[in-house]
């Protein structure tokens, strides 16, 4: 699975129709429909697609035609999501009809292009699950846990200073199997 990191636009035209597509991270989503509703009160149509993980990491994904013929915009423009394996990702296409129709195939071309179009500017990411775990240290292991943790794609989300210290983790898993081996015996990763 894939995402978006950053929110990227692209404009195609197709038979005098402009198709001005924006793409972002799916927490962006709410925002940026706004936005564009905001810049572009004259835009005839605002199709969207999204795809994200819940909770469960399950997939949840939505598409919406917005008064295009049925099925001729969102369902096109969430295959190709789909078909990319991206998620926590958006896109809206505003479209300004230019007075020439395209017929159903036309339009499921050019949303699906217009997606295209903008996913080859996109920075498209690899997803990773992150987890978190703790760590309890002593003061004195404090320095040298910090610098084992330096050479591992693994953040300390919180330090929790009592008797001991308790270090709040966030990595993949992949990255913790790979800490633990460098740990100290009376070191235990724990999941939170």
């Amino acid at each position: 699975m894939k995402f978006i990191q950053d929110e990227i636009s692209a404009t195609l035209e197709v038979k005098k129709s402009k198709f001005i597509t924006h793409i972002c991270p799916y927490n962006q989503f709410k925002n940026m429909m706004e936005q564009l509703k905001s810049e572009h009160p004259k835009g005839r149509h605002f199709v969207y697609a999204y795809r994200y993980l819940n909770e469960f990491d399950q997939i949840v994904e939505n598409s919406s035609d917005d008064g295009e013929p049925k099925g001729t915009s969102g369902k096109p423009t969430l295959n190709v999501l789909s078909g990319n394996k991206l998620i926590n990702t958006a896109v809206i296409i505003v479209r300004y009809f230019g007075g020439i129709k395209l017929g159903t195939g036309g339009l499921v071309k050019a949303y699906s292009d217009a997606v295209n179009l903008v996913l080859k500017d996109a920075l498209i990411l690899k997803y990773t699950k992150l987890i978190k775990k703790s760590l309890i240290i002593s003061y004195s292991q404090l320095s040298q846990i910090e610098y084992i943790l330096s050479s591992f794609e693994i953040t300390i989300k919180e330090k929790l200073f009592q008797n001991d210290i308790t270090l709040i983790l966030e990595g993949s898993g992949e990255e913790f199997k790979n800490l633990s081996d460098k740990l100290f015996r009376d070191m235990i990763l724990k999941d939170i």
